[in-house]
């Protein structure tokens, strides 16, 4: 039995819907139901009453869920006592940072402080390549990264913290940019100003497939040189639209562009998964379970914000 598949357990649990499970933890439903039924198989037991129409716990589930709470409880409590051997330790953790986090940042760091008083970040800055490398050479403790699935190093790992959803910038005035969201068709016409493909892959193809998705190829738009200086250009009318993520759409608030929210997608919206980037057998380092436990905080801080 793992840690994983017990939280898994009571997520479904809690929300009885494997779909809404799998928002909360951020992963994709499939891997919510493949890690439950193989708990079952372990157990030798059903835990839900699966039906088209509705998920309940079985008698089973019923007498595990107390006994499963129990046990992340524990795990809780386990992460707390290192964090405060850490605190007692102190020491410095090296991190990655990444552009647009925003607010969130800061609360990732105020987090940690908390839970790791006698510790602090410090905070490097470099292209999602070079963090990662940087991390497997243990130059960096962890890093920040986004939409990186494959092609790392050995001996590197990801755990997923959040999801950072992504907002379309268009100058004021742009009639699409009179309504409360704006879907990509209805950006057809206008060029798309995007860092160039090298500086971040992820976000690129994210978004040059949902355009594609939805029926028509990007006009390219002058490659964007910083993001500031874009959207200065949208904020002086030059007809265009970029995306950008939404916590730093949240402190560059302006009159002269809207940042607004994307609808008609396959799943409403365009968003990436920000990961923690750490080396294996640093995973038990008390100061990066109390990094990743300030992420997720921060995590649900946002989204109930």
């Amino acid at each position: 039995m793992e840690l994983r598949q017990v939280r898994y357990f009571v997520a479904v649990a809690e929300e009885l819907h494997f779909g809404r499970a799998a928002e909360r933890l951020m992963i994709v439903q499939s891997a919510v139901s493949q890690q439950i039924r193989r708990l079952e198989r372990e157990l030798g037991v059903d835990l839900f009453d699966r039906s088209p129409r509705r998920v309940r716990l079985t008698e089973a589930g019923r007498r595990f869920l107390p006994a499963a709470r129990e046990v992340l409880t524990a795990e809780r409590a386990a992460l707390g006592s290192v964090a405060e051997y850490v605190a007692g330790r102190g020491g410095t953790l090296r991190v990655g940072s990444s552009t647009g986090m925003g607010a969130r940042l800061e609360l990732v760091l105020s987090e940690y402080a908390r839970l790791a008083p006698g510790s602090r970040i410090e905070l490097h800055s470099a292209r999602t390549r070079v963090r990662l490398g940087h991390v497997a050479s243990g130059e960096l403790d962890a890093a920040f990264v986004r939409g990186v699935e494959q092609d790392l190093a050995e001996g590197v790992q990801l755990i997923a913290v959040w999801q950072d959803a992504l907002v379309v910038a268009l100058p004021a005035d742009h009639p699409a940019a009179k309504a409360g969201a704006v879907e990509l068709r209805d950006l057809a016409a206008l060029p798309l100003s995007l860092i160039e493909r090298a500086g971040n892959p992820p976000l690129v193809d994210l978004v040059v497939g949902a355009c594609r998705d939805a029926g028509f190829e990007p006009t390219p738009g002058p490659s964007r040189t910083t993001l500031q200086d874009t959207l200065a250009s949208l904020g002086a009318g030059t007809p265009g639209w970029t995306v950008l993520y939404a916590a730093h759409a949240r402190q560059l608030a302006t009159g002269s562009v809207r940042f607004l929210p994307v609808v008609g997608t396959a799943r409403d919206g365009l968003s990436m998964m920000t990961s923690v980037a750490v080396r294996r057998e640093a995973v038990a380092d008390g100061r990066l379970r109390a990094l990743i436990e300030a992420c997720r905080v921060a995590g649900r801080d946002d989204q109930d914000s």
